[in-house]
């Protein structure tokens, strides 16, 4: 979705270099599965998934304060927006911290890489308006032979915690459902994507905070290194990567930001084993590989044929500084 074209003035270059803030990115969401696990070992995982959106709505309306932009307008809008909210951000938030209770941040982070799969998969079923070529569906095969060596098929499944990962799956499953819905009742909304982004997030937390409660009890004692990490995991993570997100699509385009995929699931494992002293046998990080090939070639698009040009008369044209599908929440494929 994008901006209304009444922005006529030219965007001011960024201070800090494109590359500079998409490796930012990267590191805030490949780390974020590291965070989620430092903070379930403090906190119950809806306890986690509510202080991360609060965390996360916080920065978001800072920055809309500060760039003076107001909240979508609506009953519509807002209604389309619950719905994002679950599938996009309270949904799979939720599934990720109650899958690292028994799984590696490691795994978890493999899993996420599986969103663009199952983008194809819906594809494939009609849900989708991207139609599947002989390619992507190439890459929805060897994605879905690399999810089988990172779950060790050929050992049946042997040490892996199923409940787990299948809840890691299904929340990618999520991410892929909750995009196609936002892509086909947000788009054209005039707001923009900050605003529907903090509108999406806070409706998120108002969902956490009903059914927190409900789930669970206030913690006896708090430790710091969880506190910091839900903080880190809804400031950073939630909060300000969308705004850097938003900066990298706006300059050098969606297709190029969206490469950021593929830099998680590689962050994410190194941090899980350097920093949390996860065990990595070969076919994880094997598997990983094949399951971002597949996912690549996913995302391919054939080329159109072009007619040649018709001469028509010049018009003035106005075209919006950003180009993005839909309000960010994690990731086509982040958490």
């Amino acid at each position: 979705m994008s901006r209304p074209a009444t922005l006529s003035a030219p965007r001011r270059p960024h201070a800090v270099d494109w590359r500079i803030r998409f490796g930012v990115l990267a590191l805030i969401w490949g780390f974020s599965f590291l965070f989620i696990k430092v903070g379930t070992a403090g906190f119950a995982p809806f306890q986690v998934t509510f202080g991360r959106l609060l965390f996360g709505t916080a920065v978001l309306a800072v920055a809309l304060v500060v760039k003076r932009d107001r909240l979508p307008r609506g009953a519509r809008t807002w209604g389309h927006l619950t719905v994002a909210a679950f599938l996009l951000n309270a949904l799979p938030f939720s599934l990720f911290s109650y899958a690292e209770l028994t799984i590696p941040s490691t795994l978890a982070g493999i899993c996420n890489a599986t969103t663009p799969l199952w983008g194809m998969v819906l594809s494939l079923v009609a849900l989708s308006e991207d139609r599947p070529t002989r390619v992507r569906a190439a890459g929805l095969g060897i994605g879905f032979v690399g999810v089988l060596t990172v779950l060790g098929a050929w050992q049946g499944f042997s040490g892996l915690d199923v409940t787990g990962t299948a809840l890691a799956l299904l929340a990618s499953f999520s991410y892929a459902v909750g995009w196609i819905y936002v892509r086909r009742t947000l788009a054209g909304t005039g707001a923009s994507n900050l605003s529907l982004a903090t509108g999406q997030v806070g409706l998120a937390t108002l969902q956490l905070a009903v059914v927190t409660p409900l789930f669970t009890s206030l913690p006896t004692d708090v430790d710091l290194l969880p506190l910091l990490a839900v903080v880190a995991l809804g400031a950073l993570g939630t909060g300000w990567a969308m705004l850097l997100q938003y900066g990298v699509v706006a300059e050098v385009g969606p297709t190029t930001a969206s490469m950021v995929t593929y830099f998680i699931p590689v962050i994410a494992t190194a941090a899980g084993v350097a920093l949390l002293d996860e065990h990595l046998t070969w076919n994880t990080p094997v598997g990983a590989i094949v399951v971002l090939a597949g996912a690549a070639l996913t995302q391919t698009r054939t080329p159109s044929r072009r007619r040649p040009p018709t001469p028509q008369p010049a018009a003035p044209t106005a075209t919006s500084p950003k180009q993005v599908a839909a309000p960010a929440a994690a990731p086509a494929s982040r958490s």
